[in-house]
């Protein structure tokens, strides 16, 4: 690290591009962590994620704590304040080097006439702490979730929608998958064991792992030979429920960052597969897994909108659809969604998913299986979008997945489980001109 850049101001300029200026942290924060050590990129990403998912009540706090909120070039010194804060309530960061380099930020920061207010805030924090708490405990904040996105939940999932806030306030769990072309789930597992690490398997997916505490994957047995990949419970889910058989033909639209592609090809290795995404970035990530993992798949950009750019009048026996979403599922994993997103994204986003399923169905052959999925757990964009799509094709038909009803299987994100997802499976029917 250099010797000039403090970790709290860093992370207060991130927060501040993320909230005031509705950037992704998955976009500010890498570019960041490239010039830190490892240990240094793990407190900042730590401050960046704890403080996305508790900014309602360091919000709450802060107005107790202040008169008038600091505004214009001062904003960002508003948001190292939630850097101080979030380390004194939730990090094991001592006190006194919480304090001493939160306020040093200010200096980095050049608002070195500040640095009092900054000190005098967090200790007044620190002696009020209790009362304070107490103070904020009962208003909306205490969710975490901004008020739009409660009403959507509220609406949709009257019996589960506190749960469901529950699990999107925690840290997300680690899952693994074992890559069965190399090696069966448990004969990984016994070598995971050997190296230190405990992990539990997957009831019902039959090469997943929870790893007992999340780890580095140069800690994972085999990782850069493609023994294993780091990917969610719920979205191996979606490569099983596919069912792809070698010699297919078989889409995987919206593809990066590859993971389910690689899925597809550990299942199926001489299937075809395509993968396709609009985003020319993110497809860089598709060929690196495939390149790890030691796997062949055509590889191209193009928008879901229209096929017949990237494919002509190509069909397939398979397609996979993980749709562009509200992402409401994978807040845990992505705290700054709760910020980033607004109430009228949903509309838009399901308007797009119908465009993309509209034009994409042409291209699967009769007695064909599209497998519909999302990382969202909003109706608008799952149940509701698979029942109006069955009223528009007749040559479509749903397959009940699980015990779930045949328009769909809606997952919730659980504390060890998977995160929230939902599914739908499509068949063209065989008689279809």
């Amino acid at each position: 690290m250099n010797k000039s850049t403090n970790l709290r101001s860093l992370s207060a300029q991130l927060i501040e591009r993320v909230v005031d200026k509705g950037e992704s942290l998955n976009t500010a924060l890498p570019a960041a962590q490239k010039k830190l050590s490892d240990k240094d990129s793990a407190l900042v990403q730590e401050i960046c994620f704890g403080v996305l998912r508790t900014l309602p009540q360091l919000e709450a706090l802060i107005g107790k704590l202040m008169e008038r909120p600091l505004t214009g070039k001062q904003r960002v010194l508003h948001y190292l304040i939630m850097v101080g804060l979030y380390q004194l309530e939730y990090t094991r960061v001592p006190a006194h080097a919480a304090l001493a380099e939160t306020v040093a930020g200010a200096e980095v920061l050049k608002r070195t006439s500040l640095k009092g207010l900054l000190n005098g805030v967090l200790r007044q924090y620190q002696r009020q702490r209790e009362e304070l708490l107490a103070s904020i405990q009962d208003g909306p904040q205490r969710y975490l979730h901004p008020g739009w996105l409660l009403k959507r939940l509220q609406h949709a999932w009257p019996e589960q929608w506190q749960q469901i806030v529950e699990a999107n306030n925690l840290r997300p769990p680690m899952w693994l998958r074992v890559n069965r072309q190399h090696h069966d789930r448990d004969g990984w597992l016994a070598m995971l064991t050997e190296s230190g690490k405990l992990a539990h398997p997957a009831a019902d997916v039959p090469d997943a792992l929870r790893l007992e505490s999340p780890a580095s994957v140069s800690q994972l047995p085999g990782f850069d030979q493609g023994w294993v990949t780091v990917q969610d419970l719920s979205a191996q889910r979606c490569a099983l429920l596919l069912e792809p058989q070698n010699g297919e033909q078989i889409l995987d639209l919206c593809a990066a960052p590859g993971g389910k592609t690689t899925h597809i090809l550990e299942v199926a290795p001489e299937a075809q597969v395509l993968a396709v995404d609009v985003d020319a970035q993110r497809l860089k990530r598709v060929e690196e897994n495939l390149q790890r993992l030691g796997m062949k798949a055509e590889v191209k950009q193009g928008d879901g909108r229209t096929p017949q750019q990237w494919c002509g009048d190509r069909q397939f026996d398979r397609i996979l659809l993980d749709a562009p979403c509200s992402a409401t599922g994978v807040i845990r994993r992505h705290p700054d969604i709760k910020w980033l997103r607004r109430d009228r994204d949903i509309a838009e986003l399901a308007k797009l998913q119908r465009e993309i399923l509209d034009a994409v169905w042409p291209h699967l052959k009769p007695g064909g299986t599209l497998i519909y999925a999302t990382c969202s757990i909003l109706p608008e964009e799952n149940q509701q979008q698979i029942e109006a799509f069955l009223q528009r094709q007749p040559d479509a038909e749903a397959k009940p997945l699980q015990n779930a009803p045949a328009n769909g299987w809606q997952l919730f994100p659980e504390a060890e489980g998977g995160d929230g997802f939902f599914y739908a499976k499509l068949i063209k029917k065989a008689d279809a001109n």
